[in-house]
């Protein structure tokens, strides 16, 4: 036998999850491999009429502490860190009276499940697997001779080779099974580690691990000669990584980054009081809209900018139905994300069978705290989550004129969605729907001005002579820090405006904003979207 191939005598197997075990260790004996296991693995596989050895008759000893001790033990560990053909390692073992584990079969307890159902602070400590991690690091580390096995999804690949080596495993194998691993531990406690980071109420420890698990190889990055894949983090969210796919190509990933982009924008508007549709292009809508109805509200929010809207992100904030479906697919779109369709609504998106449709089973809550990162060169930057919304904050009337009923209901409408385009950011809003966006400029009166400039080309498309941001509303997603942008709004004909305040430069502002007769609103809280 080659020496890169290594015979399985023995099996070592200890699993949380039960998926597959019976076959796959079926699967094991019937190639001769001896099966050692622990509690309700021995349990599960003894009631399928296997032959199993309980792990307490290998160590000689018995478990200890309610279970948190039954495989941390020399006969354990030595039986998986033995270097085979090492006369040292060899003597020693023998010496022992410690027998090999050639094949670690483990996957951890489900510390994961158990924080996302809201358990208590001692049920979630009870669930943190150290045994498990502990032979996994072991096996992991001896891949030269034990392979190990921590995902169930590798169960048919493992014994496919083990039939097809004569009990053995090739020693590629087992590298790659050591990667995974070692990367399955690391995602583990990085997952203990920033819970317990929150837990304690420390913002900022020491040290600080992110860690998921893949979801998709993809084609590329954002260009063609970057490689790309999408993870799956741990925590629960509903998003495109809880969607399923109902048709349409595979997924891209500036695919990905636009789609979540355009469902955590219309989770701010809560499905129960309004439809709601956004139009998300390059990260940044390019219309956003709520009305009775979602067809209603599609409508609108493409006429914000429908040169635009070609190519785009279609997000729903309810179930999509055949109404709006019909008049989505009229242009070319690239991705709809829902919650949920209706089938009528799904036989008509299937015309277009390259429409990608994701349901998602529900939306994000746009409160919910959670951790946000982005990598930089030689490190990582971490923040929490912006769940600052609209409805929470404490608004104050700055000027003399204070907003009218309508001018409120558009005020707090433009700001939850300047909250969702790059800065600086600049919304006109009127009647519950985006009339012009101005983006991720560097100057705010840039973007003032170009969100005027979109108000008014999509008047010319509808064949209007007046800019649809005549009598609107403006929100920036922080202060005006010289009069000339909130003027340029004005001149486009808003009529009011929210924005964070705390320039120097308040009082002049506010100068502004009563010389122009418009009623301005302060939330105290900024939006910036980098």
């Amino acid at each position: 036998m080659p020496t890169e191939l290594r015979r399985a005598f023995r099996a070592l197997i200890s699993v949380s999850d039960k998926t597959g075990l019976v076959g796959f260790a079926q699967g094991l004996a019937g190639l001769g491999i001896e099966l050692v296991s622990t509690g309700g693995t021995r349990k599960a596989l003894a009631e399928a009429g296997l032959a199993v050895r309980d792990v307490t008759d290998l160590t000689g000893f018995p478990e200890l502490l309610d279970g948190r001790v039954k495989t941390l033990h020399p006969k354990v560990h030595g039986g998986l860190l033995a270097i085979r053909e090492n006369p040292e390692h060899e003597a020693a073992i023998l010496a022992h009276g410690i027998a090999p584990i050639d094949l670690l079969v483990v996957n951890l307890y489900p510390f994961e499940a158990t924080i996302g159902r809201g358990a208590d602070f001692a049920d979630c400590i009870e669930n943190i697997d150290i045994g498990g991690p502990a032979m996994i690091r072991g096996a992991a580390k001896n891949f030269r001779d034990v392979a190990v096995v921590v995902d169930v999804e590798d169960y048919g690949l493992v014994l496919e080779e083990l039939k097809a080596q004569g009990g053995a495993t090739g020693l590629d194998l087992r590298q790659k099974l050591a990667q995974k691993a070692f990367a399955r531990t690391a995602a583990y406690d990085a997952m203990i580690s920033n819970w317990l980071a929150n837990e304690i109420g420390e913002p900022a420890p020491a040290y600080r691990a992110f860690g998921g698990k893949l979801a998709a190889s993809l084609r590329y990055g954002e260009n063609p000669h970057q490689t790309a894949a999408f993870y799956h983090s741990p925590e629960r969210r509903y998003g495109v990584a809880t969607a399923r796919q109902v048709q349409g190509k595979q997924l891209s990933y500036n695919n990905v980054g636009d789609t979540d982009a355009a469902f955590e924008l219309i989770a701010e508007f809560d499905p129960l009081r309004t439809a709601a549709v956004a139009i998300i292009k390059h990260a940044n809508p390019c219309g956003v809209a709520e009305a009775a109805t979602l067809r209603e509200a599609y409508e609108l929010a493409l006429r914000c900018d429908p040169v635009s809207a070609f190519g785009g992100i279609i997000a729903l904030n309810r179930r999509l139905d055949a109404e709006a479906a019909a008049e989505i697919v009229k242009i070319f779109t690239e991705v709809i994300i829902a919650p949920d369709a209706d089938e009528d609504a799904i036989a008509i998106v299937a015309t277009k069978k390259n429409l990608r449709l994701l349901l998602t089973g529900g939306l994000p809550d746009p409160r919910a705290a959670a951790l946000a990162y982005r990598p930089v060169a030689g490190g990582m930057l971490v923040q929490s989550r912006d769940n600052a919304v609209v409805d929470d904050m404490d608004l104050r009337i700055a000027t003399k004129r204070p907003p009218s009923e309508a001018e409120w209901r558009d005020l707090k409408f433009a700001f939850r969605v300047a909250k969702h385009v790059k800065s600086n950011a600049i919304v006109y809003a009127k009647g519950g729907a985006t009339v012009g966006i101005g983006a991720g400029q560097m100057s705010r009166v840039d973007s003032s001005r170009i969100a005027a400039m979109k108000a008014a080309e999509a008047a010319k498309a509808l064949g209007l002579a007046e800019s649809l941001a005549k009598g609107s509303v403006v929100a920036s997603d922080a202060f005006f820090p010289f009069a000339d942008g909130l003027l340029a709004a004005a001149e486009a004909g808003a009529t009011a405006v929210i924005q964070p305040g705390g320039s120097v430069r308040d009082d002049e502002i506010v100068k502004a904003a009563d010389a122009a007769g418009l009623a301005m609103v302060m939330t105290g809280v900024r939006h910036f979207r980098h």
